[in-house]
């Protein structure tokens, strides 16, 4: 494994398994028609990490609904099915109000993908803020370790999270960027507050 800061990019020379081909497969469909970023768990696998998951959570940048479509019909004609509907109307419908769209392969909805629009700025900057790894099939964009390292710990926070951001933190820690990292708590802060501030109208 090689990070290059200055390229903002990951090689990883691994052996790529069945929840690295899903995404990888999945995500040469969309980026035909819109910006993406893997962001969560999914992260510190691909880098490595030891444990099983079965989602992998990615932000798609807001586009129309035609646009939406096209890329949908295409997921479709390469054996991806939507989990929360087979309506392309409804799917937009939910994505568009906030609701988070899962996609499977085949005929088992598992391992499955979660894709969101951004819902604020904090979530929209991770498009300004990510990196290209490169596998030895292609590349994949993913959130920036140091945002990784922020959402896993001060706004998720359960011992799975903290294990996740513990394991990048030891692969790269002479790379993070801990000032960063502070920052990007200050962020997740203020919209927790501000979630909690919605809780109580």
């Amino acid at each position: 494994m090689k990070y290059d800061k200055d390229k903002r990019e990951i090689v990883l020379g691994k052996e790529l398994n069945k929840i690295d081909r899903f995404t990888f497969d999945f995500v040469k469909v969309v980026e035909k028609y819109v910006d993406y970023v893997i962001i969560s768990g999914y992260v510190s696998i691909l880098l490595g990490r030891a444990r099983a998951t079965e989602d992998v959570d990615i932000f798609i940048k807001r586009i129309s609904k035609e646009k939406f479509i096209e890329m949908h019909n295409d997921l479709i004609e390469n054996d991806f099915w939507c989990l929360n509907s087979n309506n392309v109307n409804t799917i937009f419908n939910y994505i568009d109000e906030g609701v988070a769209i899962r996609f499977a392969r085949g005929k088992i909805p598992l391992p499955n993908i979660e894709v969101k629009f951004p819902k604020d700025e904090l979530d929209k900057n991770v498009f300004n803020d990510f990196l290209v790894v490169k596998i030895p099939v292609g590349e994949m964009n993913i959130s920036s370790l140091e945002r990784h390292i922020a959402f896993k710990k001060y706004f998720l926070g359960d011992d799975k999270d903290n294990e996740d951001a513990l394991h990048v933190e030891e692969l790269f820690r002479e790379d993070i960027d801990y000032e960063k990292v502070k920052k990007l708590r200050e962020l997740i802060k203020i919209r927790q507050n501000e979630i909690r501030r919605k809780q109580k109208l």
